[in-house]
């Protein structure tokens, strides 16, 4: 095969679309692996950025978008694509208000690649999605150019697995599932992840691979759910959940830990379980497993705020004009991303309860643009004073620099959703929730 030739020659020219959290990464690989990449954007800051040799995502350093060299350039003018051998999009694929699928930004950036769609092109998708997104609507259009999928263009899927500033695994050493149209479709896209990733895992089709990232999502969103739950019956209890679960994981078999939060975050988890319980609908199967999951998880910035009511109640405080700091507004720990981050949630609820409030974050100094949330303040500092005025601290993110003794020595009440603060120093003042 000609393109496959190409890909093993470093002759063929690779295209990602979308330069966040998925694709930058990859844009990293492909260069390091001796392609010419072209990186396509809508974000003219961010193609801006780059072609200054500069990063906006934290975990990844300006040193490595450098290591690029003149085998990378990035452009928010499309019409380059009809030159690119490869294009791989990595673009959201968020839900609507009515928490359904919205693929608004996967089906225009296709309707895009439709427009200068060339004999020969190997286009993959890297965005979650349910099953049949592939073979049915992004086959669909671009077919509309009178061009056949598996014969005059090569379309496979690839679910991305990144996992921002997880320094144990990069976009190399994660094995790649794989899915193709045809047998020559995964063939084509195989060989292009051989050269970047360290092992390549391909199914029989592209619904499969749509179907193995919704199984690796729903499978920790569905065990979160399971000890939020126990959190909050272990609560009424009297029993630490996080002692529980450091006592289940000496058993050496049959037991995985997954712990309590304040609400799921990310673009992935609280996110991809809603596509496959959607595309169920058209099959007449009920997802109630699923969809309780979801609920449970749902629930939990609620149930933080009922505890920090309780909370400030046993201090003689009403939520009602009370002052309340947010420790951490990204959704995990020591990463810049806010995307569907329970501090959002709580945000806006102790709002609605009437409570003054602010957020600290040493990684997200200014909040972003978001769809859904407006924050119009930035990130307080930090110290001791600043502590001291508020009448209660919520940990909703556990980076690696907030000193829990410091907090404790500080802090007035301390809402502690991440199990950050371990030890009895000041317990009558630290709540678990």
């Amino acid at each position: 095969m000609a393109l496959i030739e190409k890909i093993s020659s470093r002759e063929a020219r690779v295209g990602v679309i979308g330069l966040g959290y998925v694709g930058l990464p990859l844009v990293i690989e492909f260069c390091g692996a001796g392609f010419q990449v072209t990186g396509f954007d809508v974000d003219e800051q961010k193609v801006e950025q780059l072609n200054q040799g500069k990063s906006y995502i934290k975990h990844i350093d300006a040193a490595r978008i450098h290591q690029c060299g003149p085998r990378f350039s990035a452009v928010s003018d499309f019409s380059s694509l009809a030159a690119m051998d490869c294009i791989i999009i990595c673009v959201p694929t968020p839900l609507n208000k009515y928490r359904e699928p919205d693929l608004t930004y996967v089906l225009n950036t296709t309707r895009t690649v439709a427009r200068y769609l060339t004999r020969g092109q190997l286009i993959i998708l890297e965005s979650t999605t349910y099953p049949g997104t592939t073979d049915e609507d992004m086959k669909a259009i671009l077919e509309e150019t009178g061009l056949k999928a598996g014969e005059d263009f090569h379309l496979a899927f690839s679910p991305e697995r990144e996992d921002p500033n997880n320094k144990n695994f990069s976009t190399s050493t994660i094995p790649k599932v794989v899915g193709g149209y045809t047998e020559k479709c995964l063939a084509a896209a195989k060989a292009l992840y051989d050269t970047v990733v360290a092992k390549t895992v391909p199914v029989s089709s592209t619904r499969v691979a749509e179907a193995t990232k919704l199984l690796e999502n729903i499978y920790r969103a569905v065990n979160i759910a399971l000890v939020n739950e126990l959190k909050m019956l272990f609560d009424q209890m009297g029993i630490d959940i996080w002692e529980v679960i450091e006592a289940a994981k000496t058993k050496p078999f049959g037991f995985q830990a997954f712990y309590p939060g304040p609400g799921l975050g990310g673009h992935c988890i609280p996110i991809d379980p809603f596509y496959l319980t959607w595309k169920a609908r058209e099959y007449d199967v009920p997802t109630k497993f699923i969809e309780l999951a979801g609920e449970i998880n749902t629930h939990m910035p609620y149930y933080v705020v009922k505890r920090t009511i309780y909370a400030l109640n046993d201090q003689g405080k009403s939520i009602k004009g009370a002052k309340i700091l947010i420790l951490g507004l990204a959704y995990k720990k020591d990463v810049d991303d806010a995307r569907e981050s329970p501090s959002l949630k709580l945000i806006e609820l102790l709002k609605e309860k009437g409570a003054e409030v602010d957020y600290n974050d040493p990684y997200i100094p200014l909040p972003p643009r978001m769809r859904k949330y407006k924050l119009t303040k930035g990130s307080v500092p930090l110290e001791a004073e600043t502590l001291k005025g508020y009448d209660c601290v919520v940990i909703a993110t556990d980076h690696s620099g907030y000193d829990p003794e410091f907090l404790v020595e500080n802090s007035k009440l301390i809402i502690d959703t991440r199990n950050l603060i371990r030890n009895s120093a000041g317990s009558g003042r630290v709540i678990k929730a």
